[in-house]
């Protein structure tokens, strides 16, 4: 485990209670293309579902990293353990001790506290690799996704990031 947080972050699996979070591969879209797609996680984000191939592609960017070497991209797919199947995704951005996370879980498995267990997850793996802050964008009529930051820890702020209400917790 990393424990500065200037050293390159790099994801391992991760386990809270009920789900493996697991660092993303290439050969996860097509589970996932089905996972995300309902259109209506797009409702508050914008955008489309990815097909597989599409899915695919983007996977490929995020595997490679980031190509400022003083950024960590850090992606993990969820796994609920006991169904044995994914269900969503949470990310890490870390730059400088500060980490910009987000989440989103399939429709079928919304309201079961998949996202807060995950982001709880997701924010003790990052507070043991010396991040300081970790912060999430929320579109502000988005009450799912404000119960989960809430329930993770982080606080609303006053502000505003491309409409969007910067959440944030000091880590460290």
């Amino acid at each position: 485990m990393v424990t500065t947080p200037s050293a390159h972050l790099v994801p391992g699996t991760l386990c809270t209670a009920r789900l493996t979070l697991l660092p993303l591969r290439v050969s996860h879209a097509e589970e996932m293309a089905a996972v995300l797609s309902d259109p209506a996680l797009h409702g508050f984000i914008g955008g489309a579902p990815y097909s597989p191939e599409d899915l695919r592609t983007r996977y490929e960017r995020l595997v490679a990293g980031s190509p400022d070497p003083a950024v960590s991209w850090c992606n993990w797919v969820i796994r609920l353990d006991d169904a044995d199947c994914l269900v969503g995704t949470v990310q890490a951005t870390v730059s400088e001790g500060v980490a910009e996370i987000a989440w989103v879980v399939g429709t079928a498995w919304q309201r079961r506290g998949i996202a807060t267990e995950a982001a709880r997850g997701l924010i003790g793996w990052l507070r043991a690799g010396g991040v300081r802050t970790v912060v999430a964008h929320i579109h502000p009529d988005h009450a799912a996704s404000a119960a989960v930051a809430g329930a993770a820890g982080l606080m609303p702020t006053d502000h505003l990031h491309d409409g969007e209400v910067r959440w944030q917790s000091a880590t460290g």
